[in-house]
């Protein structure tokens, strides 16, 4: 990679590879002496379909995301990347992380191949797939 990117955004979801498109991205962060954003979307087509009311399955899932993060935060300070910035939001997991990199001026996104949301993903598509075909910046697609 020839790019020297200092803004990069990695999208979490709990998956496998969202765990090794992490530590790629603390990785690209630290060489680049870069500012490491962690994504955590709650999915709100997942929510609205619960049978749990909404206000409490939603406040749950962002306390989950939120613990997440700060441990994720933890991580990547351990490796070296002291510019990191949390953000849990819900909404479109693929359109929010458009809309974030691009209000942001990300350089990168780092995204896993596939993610936990089998079922959303065989309804409505990947949302790896609409990331790099929508990103305003580069994508780094891990395995």
């Amino acid at each position: 990679m020839d790019e020297t990117y200092q803004n990069i955004l990695v999208a979490l979801d709990g998956s496998r590879l969202a765990e090794k498109a992490f530590t790629e991205a603390v990785r690209i962060a630290s060489a680049n002496n870069g500012r490491l954003t962690l994504i955590s979307i709650i999915n709100d087509a997942e929510l609205a379909t619960s049978a749990f009311a909404f206000s409490k399955l939603f406040a749950q899932e962002k306390e989950r995301a939120e613990t997440e993060l700060l441990k994720r935060i933890h991580d990547a300070s351990q490796k070296g990347v002291m510019d990191v910035i949390p953000f849990v939001e819900v909404g479109n997991p693929k359109q929010v992380i458009i809309k974030y990199a691009a209000d942001n001026a990300s350089d990168l996104i780092v995204i896993g191949a596939t993610g936990k949301g089998a079922i959303t993903q065989s309804l409505v598509g990947s949302t790896t797939a609409y990331v790099v075909n929508h990103a305003p910046c580069n994508v780094l697609v891990v395995r």
